[in-house]
């Protein structure tokens, strides 16, 4: 039986992980008040160096990996005091390439 498959590497290995906050002007679509917002980020950045444990399948996949940021929130409530509606963030990617 081959157990190759239980042994390969996963993404997370990949990458140092760390949340971060970053500004972006929002506009509520229930009382149409554009405010800033700290929206939760969280950073992928690539390893210097692939751990030992590695196959060539691996190697390769790291040699593909860039690093990245993946937005973590998906509602904001609206800053305006008379409305405070929750929305969705829109217009703001959620996955951004760090290169």
């Amino acid at each position: 039986m081959n157990y190759n498959f239980f042994l390969t590497m996963e993404e997370r290995d990949f990458f140092d992980e760390k949340p971060e906050n970053k500004p972006s002007t929002l506009t509520c679509p229930h009382c149409h008040q554009a405010a800033e917002y700290q929206l939760q980020w969280l950073v992928r950045t690539k390893k210097r160096q692939l751990p030992a444990r590695a196959d060539e399948r691996d190697r390769a996949r790291f040699a593909k990996a860039r690093s990245y940021m993946v937005r973590r929130d998906d509602l904001v409530a609206c800053k305006n005091l008379r409305c405070r509606k929750r929305f969705e963030v829109s217009g703001v990617q959620s996955v951004a390439f760090l290169d």
